[in-house]
């Protein structure tokens, strides 16, 4: 019962609010100005009656607006709408002729002068009203599109979201294993030939495992964070490859705090050491630098090995595809990846985003 009074007075507030008040002094002021050029009588009279029948004839649009909750099917409440506000007008019209008549004049029935002002005031209002009624149901469509449109809009973009996070968590998730198990065969490799650079590449495994399982699940990390993995990385592969492998990390003032997804740098290292460095007789170096260029991090990373010909991928392999695509949900089109052939051999990879350089 409660539930039900709440609901029945909710609606008669949507009947009788301020807006609906303000329409109808609005339409009240409107018709006073068009026929106050032909009044005779005392204007606030005029004021009255058109603020009265204008009211009255919103809230008869209002009531059959909300009430009853449901209508026959045969019927649209539209039409129940316009009919009610046209019904309004002649009942209203002639209690308002009759409770405001002129100072001394006879009864209404007696004034033939008023009976037809009444006549003609009557059918004005039952040819204005239901036609602004009709314009009263076109805005209130318009509204109505509009707000499912923002709604509509507003989902898209959610659901485009969410698709978006689903991907660079399936992209991650693709990663991931990829760098674990590259590893731990590297790691496989020395114990089998007895190296004594087992234990200690174990032990850099264990620290660098530690450093990035936590950030695996994350969404966006720092240059600094990715430079440390990649350092840990390096250092696993310097060890096993002591005489072979040489590198350097170079980071320009204030990118260390640059936004950074998670493993993209290491992508390109580990990619740089198996398809370069480690095939070629003589290894190499790999050169990391971080600069910011107009607004864009950039990050090179650059190795002496055998180059792209030499790794059979030329820039297309599952790796760096995954890393493009990563790379573009995170930063747009603006982001960029691409693979340089070095006239000394080796390759040259660029990795740029739009960032502030006042990112944190």
């Amino acid at each position: 019962m409660d539930a039900t009074a709440g609901t029945i007075g909710q609606r008669l507030r949507r009947v009788i609010h301020w807006r609906r008040l303000r329409a109808a002094a609005v339409l009240a002021g409107i018709f006073s100005l068009l026929l106050l050029p032909a009044w005779e009588n005392h204007v606030w009279i005029l004021l009255l009656r058109m603020f009265v029948i204008c009211l009255m004839c919103v809230l008869a649009f209002g009531f059959w607006e909300q009430f009853p909750r449901r209508l026959p099917r045969w019927i649209a409440r539209w039409v129940v709408q316009v009919l009610a506000v046209a019904l309004t007008v002649p009942p209203t019209m002639i209690v308002l002729y009759i409770l405001t008549p002129p100072p001394g004049g006879v009864p209404l029935w007696e004034d033939k002068a008023r009976l037809q002002a009444l006549f003609i005031m009557i059918m004005l209002g039952l040819l204005i009203g239901p036609w602004v009624a009709l314009g009263a149901l076109l805005r209130q469509r318009e509204a109505m599109a509009r707000t499912q449109a923002l709604a509509f809009a507003l989902e898209r973009s959610e659901l485009e979201r969410r698709a978006t996070d689903a991907r660079l968590a399936l992209m991650q998730a693709q990663v991931q294993p990829h760098f674990l198990f590259n590893t731990l065969a590297n790691v496989r490799a020395l114990v089998e030939t007895g190296s004594p650079q087992a234990l200690p590449v174990l032990d850099s495994l264990i620290a660098y495992l530690r450093a990035a399982v936590p950030r695996l699940g994350g969404a966006m990390g720092t240059v600094a964070d990715e430079m440390g993995l990649v350092r840990a990385y390096l250092e696993i592969m310097a060890m096993r490859m002591p005489d072979r492998l040489s590198f350097t990390l170079t980071l320009a003032p204030g990118t260390d705090t640059m936004p950074c997804p998670p493993m993209a740098v290491l992508t390109l290292v580990e990619n740089a050491v198996r398809h370069g460095i480690d095939p070629a007789e003589e290894g190499g170096r790999i050169d990391i630098a971080t600069s910011m260029d107009g607004g864009l991090l950039r990050i090179t990373v650059s190795d002496s090995g055998l180059g792209l010909a030499g790794a059979g991928t030329g820039g297309l392999g599952t790796g760096l595809s995954t890393l493009r695509q990563r790379l573009s949900l995170c930063f747009g089109p603006d982001a960029s990846l691409s693979l340089i052939e070095q006239a000394g051999g080796g390759v040259l990879a660029i990795m740029a985003w739009p960032v502030r350089e006042t990112a944190a």
